[in-house]
């Protein structure tokens, strides 16, 4: 008999975690999960999956007057977000249900309550439901607790929301200031914008989008500039004040606004805070991540940690492989490094963003000759209604080797075509072999199988 409660006990129930306890337990060892909230973390609970919801409901409006180029006698009507919100979040928690379901279908323990280390085997449990405090052992310990929004400090932050509170929002605001220029703030300008809400996107940066190639930058601003959102850079709140018509923001340079509501989105920290992790030996890097080898192991043998709370790639695909990554190293004796380079991904931004492989500035910095292929265009639908939006793309391709290093496109459906983008470049594909695919016609996608025109960087 074991000396220990189990042989896996995991702190969180996100992608990550789930994945790496169900996997244990269906080798038929003894696995516990606890989580204070319900299964499914921060993606299905106040992430991607209700997010992306958001994006289908504020595109009703652009279909509606698309359906209106092509003929139809559409009328959009109004928006009922109470309705929404609340078919959005039963949606939410049918899927953290089946989260939960999949753990104890598989063998696992799910244990409701927030969890932190009492020592390098103790794990202590206070129940969600306000029941005494209990204590369990484990021979491996797995932290995947994921991550919480950042708000700095500001006067009068309390005054301003995050993204988890996006989704439970009692109304609509008329008007918004969204802070922050990444993934989150650039998603939620869109959404907004397309809900009929006033929206102001504040970024202290030069540019949003800051990780991102250059021009995939300047169109994806350029088009959201022309969707109605008021895109303001070298812009950053001092002061947050509430007055009779809504919050009065004053910026650095003195500039006042008033908005019914202001979003912070200024990036999201691991969620470590509280957890007993210094006093068992684990080390923290400076920004409060869980400090881990390739495999996922911490400064302490039986510990280790995966998702965004080692903010590493932070992607709910990218923690799903950690999580299987660290069940062939622990449990099946295959030490595994799952591999974050070349990662494709995508922004769901209005225009959508898909991205894969190295930037043109990343390139160069690296001291590669590279040969760049662009394409900007409006797409048939847009061009058939007279729309004036329009699609870029662009190849990054080591200008000696002909492989291609980098996809990047701005317009409909990226997301989807850059899913297969990432396969190419995975594979380490050259140009020549992109150039001898055949095009599907009409798409959109064909444009990166018959791209000629170039420059050389």
């Amino acid at each position: 008999m074991s000396e220990y409660d189990y042989d896996l006990f995991v702190l969180g129930a996100g992608s990550g975690g789930v994945r790496a306890a169900r996997l244990t337990a269906q080798l038929g060892l003894k696995v516990g999960v606890a989580e204070e909230d319900r299964a499914g973390g921060t993606c299905v609970l106040r992430g991607c999956v209700p997010k992306k919801f958001m994006v289908y409901a504020s595109d009703v409006p652009e279909q509606v007057a698309y359906a209106r180029g092509f003929g139809w006698g559409a009328q959009c009507g109004t928006f009922d977000w109470p309705k929404f919100r609340d078919a959005n979040q039963a949606e939410v928690n049918r899927l953290a249900g089946i989260y939960a379901a999949n753990l104890v279908k598989a063998g696992a323990d799910l244990l409701l309550g927030r969890a932190c280390l009492k020592g390098p085997h103790t794990v202590s449990i206070a129940p969600s439901n306000g029941d005494a405090a209990y204590e369990v052992t484990a021979k491996h310990i797995l932290i995947a607790v994921g991550g919480k929004p950042f708000v700095p400090e500001v006067t009068g932050r309390e005054l301003a929301i995050t993204s988890d509170d996006m989704f439970l929002l009692d109304h609509l605001p008329k008007s918004m200031i969204i802070v922050g220029g990444g993934y989150i703030a650039v998603e939620f300008a869109g959404v907004m914008n397309g809900l009929g809400v006033e929206t102001h996107l504040l970024y202290r940066g030069e540019h949003i989008l800051r990780p991102f190639d250059h021009e995939v930058r300047e169109h994806v601003t350029q088009e959201m500039a022309k969707k109605g959102i008021k895109i303001m850079t070298h812009a950053e709140p001092s002061a947050l004040e509430k007055v009779d018509d809504g919050i009065k923001v004053t910026l650095t340079d003195g500039t006042e606004m008033v908005v019914e509501t202001v979003l912070y989105a200024t990036g999201r920290t691991p969620n470590t805070a509280g957890l007993g992790l210094e006093k068992v030996g684990v080390e923290l890097n400076w920004d409060g991540a869980v400090r881990v080898d390739d495999c996922s192991k911490t400064s302490v043998d039986h510990i280790y940690a995966v998702g965004d709370v080692t903010n590493r790639v932070n992607l709910t695909p990218v923690a799903i492989r950690e999580g299987v990554a660290f069940v062939e190293t622990v449990f099946k004796n295959n030490p595994t490094a799952y591999d974050h380079a070349l990662i494709a991904t995508a922004v769901f931004s209005r225009p959508e963003v898909g991205t894969v492989g190295l930037t043109e500035a990343e390139a160069v910095a690296q001291g590669i000759r590279v040969d760049i292929y662009t394409a900007r265009f409006r797409p048939m639908k847009t061009t058939f209604v007279g729309g004036e939006s329009r699609t870029f793309m662009k190849l990054i391709v080591d200008h000696n080797s002909d492989v291609v290093l980098g996809v990047h496109m701005v317009g409909p459906d990226s997301a989807e075509i850059i899913q297969m983008a990432g396969i190419a470049v995975k594979a380490g594909l050259t140009k020549a072999q992109w150039d001898a695919t055949c095009a599907v016609h009409p798409t959109a996608a064909e444009e990166f199988v018959t791209l000629r025109d170039k420059r050389t960087a």
